[in-house]
């Protein structure tokens, strides 16, 4: 540590009068303070690199890699878990979906498929410190009886496995899942849950509880029905004062780098190809609307007819028949309200 000089102790000198060894050691004294800061310099910069090389390691080594893969009571079961989570996430798939749509092929999931919308929720769950349990249905869809307690037991078993008992639990249901939730949040304690693209079976419940937790509908209003029914249930809620809220997603137009932003292996000039396939076949209006969702459109065999060759062959067409789905907003599992999803489950913990 250098100490203070009290500069009234030393006499006024010119510059004439300094001696060689008094210069000599003026330098030596300016050169050990400079490497002394050099050297504390450096050692700041060696701690700030090492801290982000940490954090970055760690972030690669909780998020980055594959999940976990179990079979659990016959069901498989399919879990990550960041880096000192805050909350766990459990997700209800819908029809003809699974758990493995939620994360991309891996090592430690080679069966996995990575649709880019439940991938996505996955990993802005996970950037926010929840960790992700998923539960693939018995049947194509989930039914509402033996399947609740279930999947009650295995949610049960896991937290208690991972010391996640006292974390705070919430939900998210997609379509037949949303259904599914709906009756499991009367069995299972969550402090809030996202119905998306589904109205609920709160007409059918002979009793809603007054526990029943926060429940957000994130919907497309375009399918009118469902729209209609979800405005009953948001009264219905209400009227029990249980705290419910809305997310209203609708249409937009493709643009030629949509597919290439959003599929991962769709590079921007195939994405820029499919788009103008889609509009030359009129499957698009001149705003690059979709004239119906990716279901109802014979985009698979104009491509077919087409010189454009998707990578990875025809693995990518469900992925792009998921985006085309969105962009026409009618009934699809949604990643584009991430944000305002996860800052109203944080708002329940």
């Amino acid at each position: 540590m250098l100490r203070r000089v009290n500069k009234s102790v030393i006499p006024c000198r010119s510059a004439e009068s300094w001696h060689l060894p008094n210069i000599a050691a003026v330098l030596g004294l300016v050169i050990f303070v400079t490497l002394l800061f050099a050297l504390c310099s450096r050692e700041s910069l060696n701690i700030d690199e090492s801290t982000y090389s940490h954090a970055s390691q760690r972030f690669e080594m909780q998020v980055l890699p594959g999940p976990t893969v179990e079979s659990i009571k016959e069901a498989e079961v399919i879990w990550q878990i960041p880096f000192n989570p805050e909350a766990v996430l459990f997700i209800a798939h819908g029809c003809g979906g699974s758990a493995l749509n939620f994360w991309d092929r891996s090592p430690g999931c080679p069966n996995c498929v990575g649709l880019p919308e439940e991938k996505r929720i996955v990993l802005d769950a996970l950037a926010q410190k929840f960790a992700v349990i998923v539960i693939t249905s018995t049947d194509v869809c989930w039914s509402y009886g033996k399947e609740g307690s279930r999947v009650k037991h295995i949610i049960r078993w896991w937290l208690e496995k991972h010391d996640l008992v006292e974390s705070p639990l919430v939900g998210l249901g997609a379509s037949s899942g949303g259904y599914f939730l709906s009756i499991l949040a009367t069995k299972v304690k969550f402090r809030g849950i996202v119905l998306m693209i589904a109205s609920g079976l709160f007409d059918q419940m002979v009793n809603i509880p007054d526990d029943y937790p926060a429940t957000l509908f994130v919907h497309m209003p375009k399918d009118v029905d469902r729209r209609r029914k979800i405005d009953r249930h948001v009264e219905m809620l209400r009227k029990k004062r249980i705290e419910v809220q809305e997310i209203k997603c609708m249409e937009f137009p493709i643009t030629p780098n949509w597919l290439a932003d959003r599929v991962s292996g769709v590079d921007q000039t195939t994405s820029t190809k499919l788009f103008e396939l889609f509009h030359d076949k009129g499957f698009t209006d001149a705003n690059g609307y979709m004239k119906n969702d990716g279901r109802g459109t014979p985009w698979r065999e104009a491509l077919k007819q087409s010189n454009i060759l998707l990578p990875y062959g025809s693995k990518l067409v469900h992925h792009i028949q998921e985006e085309l789905n969105l962009a026409y907003a009618y009934h699809e599992m949604t990643s584009l309200q991430s944000d305002h999803i996860f800052e109203w489950l944080k708002s329940r913990l």
